[in-house]
């Protein structure tokens, strides 16, 4: 398989210039913990994660090293540490230059980027523009998707999940983090969403494309309460239950 066939499309993004308590927000209100960066032509150019967050003196994490530390590793790098740590813009704090891939490239050498430089997303870039995510979860959801069947999908699923998909990112009520996976016209949403009704819309966009055999519910729910994801879909809760 390759990247195209499973990659997030619709994918929350951020301008450099934009407040990091902006961007903090964000991920917190969206259940992300990765934010592309994004510039007016919507080229990607850096990556913001968690662990940006982390070592911050609004909250007293701030690297305390001693003097002669700092002598050592030199005024380059604690320029770099007061920056990151104290900075305001998400360009001052974001990871510039990430690692990216394009639409054509197979999850095992995704795979194979991911363990490399141990990282958990990888930004998909085509024609110079920002085209979609690649996250360990997808690839975990792949995985269960597509247990024990043959490993590529046919031409005619390649189609059913072009449809879908356009027919979907674009609407108001379209799922953060859109991901659709297609095999034999079978189909497996996954995305977060924020109301029940865009559930149901997702499924019946996906269930009147032609070919669609049966659509799996994965898309989990943004709860107003705490602001917290609901674990799983309905279907899928059924099933753990099962389980």
């Amino acid at each position: 398989m390759r990247v195209h066939q499973i990659m997030a499309r619709n994918v929350i993004s951020i301008a450099p210039e934009a407040d990091m308590a902006e961007a903090a927000s964000l991920m917190v209100r969206h259940h992300i913990s990765g934010l592309p960066v994004v510039d007016g032509r919507h080229a990607l150019v850096g990556i913001l994660s968690e662990s940006d967050f982390l070592r911050r003196s609004e909250i007293g994490t701030q690297r305390k090293r001693a003097r002669w530390l700092e002598l050592i590793l030199g005024a380059g790098e604690a320029a770099e540490n007061y920056v990151h740590e104290r900075g305001c813009k998400v360009a001052e704090i974001m990871t510039a230059a990430p690692i990216t891939v394009d639409e054509q490239v197979t999850l095992a050498e995704v795979v194979e980027i991911m363990e490399r430089n141990n990282i958990k997303r990888v930004p998909v870039v085509q024609d110079g523009k920002l085209a979609g995510i690649v996250t360990r979860s997808d690839l975990m959801q792949a995985a269960a998707s597509l247990a024990g069947r043959v490993a590529d999908p046919t031409t005619d699923d390649e189609r059913i999940r072009a449809q879908v998909v356009e027919e979907i990112e674009n609407k108001d009520w379209c799922p953060s983090g859109l991901n659709v996976i297609v095999k034999d016209g079978i189909l497996h949403l996954s995305g977060t969403i924020f109301e029940e009704p865009c559930r149901t819309a997702a499924i019946v966009a996906a269930e009147n494309v032609k070919g669609v055999v049966k659509v799996h519910d994965h898309l989990r729910r943004f709860g107003s309460v705490y602001g917290l994801v609901s674990e799983r879909s309905p279907e899928d809760e059924e099933w753990a239950q099962v389980d």
